[in-house]
């Protein structure tokens, strides 16, 4: 009897043990690299948290890593001249949630440039991306902290250039005489064919290269590993697994 009870909490300890690995959770560790103080925003997809309440300071130089579900999906972004008072209530110049630091559930106005992740997707792979679809405003970079690969596999997806400074007129997003961000050809000019919907909704019918201006060349000849459009999904999507991410702002 005493050796059947004592093999019983073995495999029960046993059990917990595997459960624990199971739910362990996935290391995210943020960087400003930026020179100015940002505003990270969070939100999650469909039936996943915002990560810290979706939102939270980060001075210049600062970092800080938070644990997230494995199956986590969502995006993050940085916010660029925020102003908030002791009760988290303010506004931003770019990326702003609903005039609160705490975006809990809303997303950013863009142009911002989005971090994009899925954990656990396909096949077991996480799935993460840089996209200038919603245009730029500072940059970021995913980094894969406990595996390197070549390619699109376990590298870098990044949008490391200023575009602000070279933003075509027509599509800055201009603060207290500052360029602050480069907004989208959907977003500045809101037609089907620069939004690829209606008529243009399918990658056969919305290709930036038919444009009148193919502004995604724009970003794509300075960001060649970040999203340009809503079709550009072959240069741009980036797969690892069994590993934490760096996501770095500037």
């Amino acid at each position: 009897m005493a050796l059947i009870t004592n093999l019983y909490k073995m495999l029960l300890l046993l059990s917990i043990a595997v459960v624990t690995t199971i739910v362990q959770g996935v290391q995210f560790t943020f960087v400003n690299n930026h020179p100015s103080t940002i505003w990270v925003g969070s939100l999650g997809n469909a039936g996943k948290q915002p990560v810290n309440e979706g939102g939270w300071e980060m001075a210049p130089g600062s970092q800080i890593s938070l644990e997230v579900d494995p199956s986590w999906a969502g995006r993050f972004w940085g916010r660029t001249g925020c102003k908030f008072n002791d009760n988290g209530r303010g506004h931003c110049d770019t990326g702003d949630c609903g005039n609160v630091l705490k975006c809990n559930g809303a997303g950013g106005v863009p142009p911002v440039t989005l971090a994009e992740i899925t954990l656990g997707g396909w096949g077991g792979n996480d799935f993460y991306d840089i996209s200038n679809v919603d245009g730029f405003n500072i940059p970021v970079t995913i980094i894969p902290t406990d595996k390197s690969g070549s390619g699109y596999d376990c590298t870098a997806a990044a949008c490391t250039a200023n575009l602000n400074t070279e933003c075509p007129n027509e599509l800055r997003l201009r603060a207290n005489g500052a360029t602050v961000g480069c907004k989208s050809a959907c977003l500045a000019f809101n037609t089907d064919q620069y939004c690829c919907r209606g008529d243009y909704g399918t990658p056969e019918k919305c290709k930036s290269s038919d444009w009148p201006q193919n502004y995604p060349a724009f970003f794509k000849q300075r960001c060649p590993l970040a999203y340009s459009y809503a079709y550009d999904d072959e240069r741009s999507t980036f797969t690892c697994s069994g590993t934490g991410y760096k996501i770095i702002f500037g």
